[in-house]
């Protein structure tokens, strides 16, 4: 077949609208088939999977990729591939990239492809280069790489690893059923790589529609994979020739991947489990171009903890809705690698400068990782406790805050000293270990940071009849204690209190000061709430106690 006509039919498929009606994918024929325990290794003898396995470094630069399709939001199981991809590039001082696959037009969702690197960003592992921080061997879109696709395209088929199909989508759709009804696995039956030249050149004269198929061949090379160990799949004996140029002039997953993992210098592949058996023909394609294979590394499957699949349904699995709630970052790595494997300690409260030291990627099991995510409060309760303590840290938290208060009471703010630094750090240090995010601290329950409460004459009335000289006891205290308030010697301080009153109880005298302080009836000891608020304000509201006290008796 002349090489002209090869190059006309590949110009023409590009301009084709990328929506057009596919006839054919290849996930249509493509059989599933269990991991054999026991492969062939490349010395020729039986070799069991869970012997020792290869955590080469050969390739010289480490350069890794995380290569998702923009058809969806990025979700958990996503951003630990990345998370894994990240710590392996930074742990050999390699480098990251993110590629995005979008050749599945008609599935692209819009703003996906921004949100994928935004949410990588958020959760500080940012890539070395990307559709966004551009790089050397860009670019990072599929989309316009589509001229090196349709090259090896063209490679394929002139060197005869490749031929055209012309089955129409009827008569794929025809071979699926017969084989369901039969019990069978669909694959295609390769008719097209048996016809003669000239009935090629026919079909492509009369410019019927076609794909292009790559020749499964058998004899499939053992690889070893990072954490599977010793693989080999006969993908001919099981599938048909998978596409790997379809219709409208775009690639499949299958070209597009190893091309771009050549070109882009990829040393190691680092992905799910669920692409462990068509690794093989992976290599089969890399042999096909004469190309060296990267080192392959398959990682088990992040589960709910019931083992059940993550569902994209869940919706809350989605890194967005995490950010939205305001989980830590920090604590949603740590919580997707507490759950799995890879790593010297199985601590939590590790940072990523601590998962990368401690990362080990022969420590990776096979075994599914279980992700129990009622436990992330307690991860995200941890990392809190950490930045709080930490100077810097603190103060991006103080300004974060700063930020939330003032969208959340603006309106209602009294005193303008709530915005302060330093009345906001005082409150973080109170609070640490108690809360797992900084919205807690802007909800209900926290409103009398910021906001004076509001409490009525009954409500006092119902707790004791001694509110009036409660206030003046407590009005005297933060006189004669000034700005030297603590929470241990307060809580002596409040006791002496309630044993100058008359008729009422300590547990009501507790009550009426929560009431006067906050307006709640639940929350924080009384002493910690005065620490917080300090002895300005203090005096303020019981000031109001006193006078709601006085207007009702006069």
């Amino acid at each position: 077949m002349s090489r002209s006509v090869l190059q006309l039919w590949l110009s023409k498929r590009h301009l084709v609208k990328a929506c057009r009606h596919s006839i054919v994918t290849q996930r249509s024929f493509h059989g599933r088939i269990s991991v054999r325990s026991r492969v062939l290794a490349q010395g020729g003898g039986l070799v069991n999977n869970s012997a020792k396995r290869c955590c080469s470094l050969d390739h010289g630069d480490v350069r890794v990729r995380f290569a998702p399709s923009p058809t969806g939001f990025l979700h958990l199981g996503g951003l630990r591939t990345a998370l894994y991809n990240y710590i392996f590039a930074k742990k050999h001082g390699g480098s990251f990239i993110l590629r995005l696959e979008d050749t599945d037009q008609s599935r692209l969702v819009p703003g996906a492809a921004e949100s994928i690197e935004d949410m990588l960003e958020w959760a500080d592992i940012p890539p070395d280069e990307s559709p966004r921080r551009g790089g050397p061997v860009g670019p990072y879109l599929q989309s316009q790489r589509l001229d090196l696709y349709s090259q090896t395209a063209l490679q394929l088929v002139e060197s005869g690893h490749a031929y055209y199909c012309f089955c129409s989508s009827q008569r794929l759709e025809l071979l699926k059923k017969e084989a369901l009804r039969a019990g069978q696995t669909p694959r295609y039956d390769n008719r097209c790589r048996h016809l003669r030249a000239e009935q090629v050149q026919e079909k492509l004269a009369r410019g019927l529609p076609h794909v292009v198929r790559f020749r499964l061949e058998a004899g499939v090379e053992p690889f070893q994979d990072l954490i599977f160990g010793w693989n080999r799949h006969e993908v001919a004996q099981v599938e048909g020739d998978p596409v790997v140029m379809k219709a409208d002039g775009f690639p499949t997953y299958h070209l597009a991947n190893i091309v771009d993992d050549h070109y882009m210098r990829i040393s190691h592949v680092l992905r799910g489990s669920e692409w462990l058996i068509s690794t093989s023909k992976h290599i089969l394609m890399y042999r096909a171009l004469g190309w060296q294979p990267p080192t392959f590394g398959h990682l088990p499957l992040l589960l709910n903890k019931d083992g059940s699949k993550l569902s994209k349904r869940q919706g809350d699995i989605f890194i967005q809705s995490f950010q939205r709630d305001g989980v830590l970052p920090e604590a949603l790595l740590d919580i997707t690698t507490n759950c799995g494997s890879g790593f010297t300690s199985n601590r939590m409260g590790r940072r990523i400068d601590e998962l990368i030291s401690e990362f080990n990627p022969s420590k990776i099991t096979t075994h599914s990782a279980l992700l129990d995510l009622d436990k992330l409060p307690e991860f995200s309760r941890i990392h809190l406790q950490q930045q709080i303590e930490d100077k810097e840290r603190c103060g991006f938290l103080v300004k974060d805050l700063q930020g939330q208060v003032q969208q959340a009471y603006a309106a209602e703010i009294q005193d303008k000293e709530v915005l302060c630094e330093d009345y906001i750090t005082r409150v973080l240090h109170l609070r640490k270990g108690h809360i797992s995010s900084l919205k807690e601290l802007v909800t209900p329950g926290y409103s009398y940071l910021w906001v004076r409460p509001s409490f009525s004459y009954q409500q006092v009335a119902a707790l004791t009849s001694e509110a009036q000289h409660i206030g003046s006891l407590m009005i005297r205290l933060i006189e004669e204690r000034g700005e030297e308030l603590a929470v241990d010697r307060l809580n002596g301080d409040l006791k002496a209190v309630a044993e100058q009153t008359k008729a009422t109880k300590y547990r009501d005298v507790m009550k009426l000061l929560r009431l006067a302080l906050s307006g709640l009836q639940q929350g924080p000891s009384v002493a910690e709430m005065m620490v917080a608020l300090g002895p300005t304000e203090i005096s303020h509201r019981f000031q109001k106690l006193l006078l709601l006290s006085q207007t009702q008796t006069s």
